[in-house]
């Protein structure tokens, strides 16, 4: 017996609709008004759908020209405000400190920063210690996924329900869904991948694409089983089960579109939140897969058509620009690859090294210059560890190695021209499972616990967000989230030194279970802290959680200071808040937990009247399908 997904589907269908179909076959099969609807465009409303496919193309458009006018602002805003505060000591940008727009806080306290209930955001709801159900989605991306899902529902709803002929009426059903199921394909392809351009465009993290990735794909998968079961239903009533089971058997056109349904359903059940956290890499491979099936099926479906007086599907152009979009990503991530890991250098190779608390530090070396900005993350892939597999993480640190060439002038002088040769970028790696886990165990079975790899490099991506115009920064790390903050303070002194920046107060706070994790980044905190006027700009806060002697947590100085436990965030920003230097941003980097414990104590401190802005750099699997 065949228990193929496939055959199981076909079953479920037939099943869904054989009683009513094969009751009323003979009645109505030699009935010449039922197979014009499940053969033709005969009922469907083509006008009406096309009208509702703009509709929906506007909806996307005016968010996103809204997010990409907000954007503009804010760097306009954001350089304004640098130029005009980079000279000025802290104490007397007075008015970067205080809000320009009165209604700004309350839209920042209640909408913007705002999770959908309560408190809680990016700490993960768990049914188990190994069983996740995911995330709340913030109220200002709640709100606008509400718009889209009622226009949906509107969409589909808006049929008319009083034509006498009930098989005009699964007719238009059919049109509607089919229709809206493959416009929204467009936007769930642009807002999966990496090298999405509205990534850059508009500033927004590629977690957020994510978060309308997921719940657009439901309804496009929703859709397409209304559009095959409207199908079934009339294909029922006009030749019984049996002919239905032999059209989608049999008949490329049927065939193609019904296994195109199969596989987004199958894709949608295993994109479910425990079983995509569950097996995540088993995931991630198959949902390629099914993806590739759902675009050639869709294809074929459109093509494939034989419709009278029009041929194949008007939709075909969409399909075609589908599986383009889903080719030029593909394409892009393998010119990165190739680009930034091979060279006449040579190739890329990593150094891991193994660390208390099991993690690794890891630092490649790649063989061209790479402009990274503070805040990036790259995706890795390991030849000892997995090579199939890429998974990112945040860039910590940044060197470029120089490359000296001898010019002449005249035939007795030279000129020595140095440029940006090679770049080595560093990460923080804890092992937990897979990839991570297999590594740690190769730097720890090493003799010197250090071991050497070829490895890929790509990105980098992200680093939207700069600082450079911010009189003061409050930089929240828990863990290995540190990698994220230590990228911002190298050139942030350097441009305090050099008066590019208007940062005049970084406050680092890193939350850490032993003292031992300390070593992770110590040849890269030891330059900091060596760095000219770092004390005039530089404060550290350092929570050990679980600290194995209470004599080893001693303050060095002012300006490093060292506590047991953990912080009291809402404390802690409150302070910062009494103490502002122009206006400030506020960055969190770590457990949800912590991200939700600063986000909450940020709109709280809205009510201050001060400029302050949050970001939070996700610890949510960034990588896509």
């Amino acid at each position: 017996m065949d228990y193929s997904p496939g055959r199981q589907l076909v079953s479920t269908t037939t099943g869904l609709i054989m009683a009513r179909a094969e009751s009323t076959a003979s009645a109505e099969t030699a009935n010449p008004t039922i197979a014009p609807y499940h053969t033709n465009l005969d009922g469907v409303n083509q006008p009406v759908n096309l009208l509702f496919a703009d509709m929906l193309w506007w909806t996307l458009g005016i968010f996103g020209f809204a997010v990409l006018a907000i954007h503009v602002i804010e760097l306009v805003w954001a350089k304004v405000r640098q130029v005009g505060a980079m000279h000025v000591p802290g104490d007397q940008q007075t008015y970067w400190k205080l809000n320009q727009w009165g209604w700004m806080p309350a839209m920042k306290k209640h909408l913007i920063y705002a999770p959908f209930w309560n408190k809680r955001h990016n700490r993960e709801f768990k049914l188990s210690s190994a069983v996740s159900m995911g995330t709340l989605p913030s109220r200002l991306h709640s709100l606008l996924l509400f718009v889209i899902v009622l226009s949906n529902i509107v969409y589909m709803l808006y049929i008319d329900w009083t034509q006498e002929n009930k098989y005009a009426v699964w007719a238009e059903i059919r049109g509607r869904s089919g229709t809206l199921s493959m416009i929204q394909m467009l936007p769930l392809i642009i807002f999966a991948g990496r090298n999405n351009p509205l990534i850059h465009l508009l500033a927004v993290s590629f977690d957020t694409y994510n978060i309308f990735h997921r719940n657009i794909g439901r309804l496009v998968v929703l859709e397409a089983l209304i559009h095959t079961v409207a199908w079934a239903v009339v294909a029922g009533a006009d030749g019984g089960g049996s002919f239905v089971v032999e059209k989608i058997l049999h008949d490329r056109f049927i065939a193609s579109g019904f296994a195109g349904t199969v596989a987004m359903v199958i894709l949608m059940l295993l994109s479910v939140s425990p079983i995509r956290h569950a097996f995540y890499e088993t995931f991630l491979n198959v949902h390629i897969i099914l993806a590739f099936v759902t675009f050639v099926g869709t294809y074929i479906h459109c093509i494939a058509a034989t419709i009278p007086g029009v041929g194949a599907l008007p939709q075909v152009t969409i399909a075609i620009a589908i599986f383009a979009l889903w080719f030029a990503d593909r394409l892009a991530r393998m010119l990165r690859i190739v680009y930034y890991n091979w060279s006449s250098r040579g190739m890329t190779e990593a150094f891991v090294e193994a660390m208390p608390g099991e993690t690794c530090r890891v630092t490649l070396h790649l063989p061209r210059y790479v402009d990274v900005k503070p805040g990036s993350h790259a995706y890795l892939r390991f030849a000892q560890a997995n090579w199939w597999e890429s998974h990112p993480f945040s860039i910590a640190w940044v060197e470029h190695s120089p490359e000296t060439k001898t010019l002449p002038i005249t035939e007795k002088e030279s000129c020595l021209i140095e440029r940006k040769a090679a770049t080595s970028v560093s990460f923080i790696i804890g092992a937990h499972t897979g990839v991570t886990r297999k590594l740690y165990n190769k730097a720890v079975s090493g003799p010197t616990q250090v071991v050497s790899m070829r490895a890929n490099f790509e990105g980098p991506y992200g680093g939207h967000h700069s600082l450079d115009s911010y009189g003061h920064a409050v930089l929240f790390a828990g863990a290995t989230g540190i990698t994220h903050q230590i990228s911002y303070l190298k050139p942030l002194i350097e441009g305090f030194n050099n008066q590019t920046v208007a940062t005049r107060k970084i406050t680092l706070v890193w939350i850490v279970r032993d003292y031992e994790a300390l070593e992770w980044v110590k040849p890269w905190m030891n330059e900091v802290l060596r760095m000219p006027n770092r004390k005039d700009i530089l404060n550290i806060k350092l929570f050990i959680t679980r600290p194995k002697n209470a004599s080893e947590i001693t303050s060095s100085s002012q300006t490093v200071q060292m506590f047991p436990g953990r912080p009291n965030i809402p404390t802690l920003l409150h302070k910062e808040c009494s103490e502002q230097k122009g206006a400030m941003m506020v960055s969190v980097c770590g457990p949800g937990a912590l991200a939700d414990d600063v986000r909450f104590s940020v709109r709280q401190a809205q009510d201050y009247g001060y400029s302050l802005s949050l970001v939070e750099e996700s610890f949510t699997v960034r990588a896509p399908p």
